[in-house]
């Protein structure tokens, strides 16, 4: 873990961890053909120093948000600000704050990986020293140094995975995204990214991430959003969730999520389902 702490994930500006504005949708909807509606006029903000949970069930619209946010998709309306950049009349300026990790790890097969990270460090411009001092310690930390000069397309899953959770902390982002992180990495990897996740919070950046896994939001996140059929239908803390959510005791994030999701089955046919 020290080696984690020696590295420097960003380094913000004055009075840059306190809360302030990190991402700022206002109104994003997204809608496919002729009548599937992705995201439903979208209202979100997440802050400096914190960690913020984006769940929802499968095509709830969480992908579809962060390809946004990221500069990948173009809402049909509404405006998305990352650290004061507006994403649609702005785009590389916006694309500058964050480091985007998406949910498929596709990379360039015949590329090593040293020649990504490098390719990386011209589009975002880090010099070549400082791209060394940067990388350096993170291909120890994910155990991926032996393995950076050969090619992509030898890579196991969970190894190009590392390799773009690597290549978005080149530039320092302020926001960090990541589209369901945890795929394909092995425990000791999946550990370690949420230690530099929160990492890069306390160091005055702001981490947006989607997950399926309730347990690793419920002891990671500051808050959680949670997208139903396009729409965001609640949002805040796991406590303030419980309190506004939860009847008898203290409830678990997931069967929160089950019950505003309605996915959770009536008792009695999980009666009959089991018999």
């Amino acid at each position: 873990m020290s080696l984690l702490r020696r590295t420097v994930l960003w380094v913000p500006g004055k009075g840059a961890h306190g809360g302030r504005l990190m991402l700022k949708i206002e109104g994003a909807s997204k809608t496919y053909g002729k009548d599937v509606k992705a995201v439903d006029r979208l209202h979100l903000e997440v802050r400096a120093g914190e960690i913020f949970g984006f769940l929802g069930p499968n095509g709830a619209g969480k992908t579809t948000t962060i390809k946004m946010v990221a500069g990948v998709l173009k809402p049909d309306e509404g405006s998305i600000i990352v650290n004061g950049h507006d994403v649609g009349k702005n785009h590389i300026a916006a694309k500058k704050q964050m480091g985007y990790v998406p949910d498929d790890a596709q990379v360039w097969e015949k590329l090593s990986g040293v020649e990504y990270l490098n390719f990386l460090g011209d589009v975002y411009g880090v010099p070549g020293e400082e791209r060394e001092r940067r990388l350096l310690p993170l291909l120890e930390t994910f155990e991926m140094l032996g393995a950076v000069k050969d090619p992509i397309g030898s890579y196991s899953r969970g190894m190009r995975q590392k390799i773009c959770i690597i290549g978005s902390l080149l530039h320092r982002p302020p926001l960090w995204i990541l589209d369901e992180p945890m795929m394909g990495l092995d425990p000791r990897s999946s550990f370690l990214l949420k230690e530099i996740m929160r990492s890069h919070a306390d160091q005055g950046g702001a981490v947006f991430f989607s997950t399926h896994v309730m347990e690793i939001a419920e002891r990671l996140c500051d808050r959680v959003g949670i997208i139903h059929r396009g729409k965001l239908i609640a949002v805040g803390t796991v406590e303030e969730m419980r309190k506004l959510f939860a009847k008898e005791g203290d409830k678990s994030l997931e069967e929160i999520f089950l019950k505003v999701t309605e996915a959770k089955l009536p008792e009695e046919q999980v009666a009959s389902l089991a018999k």
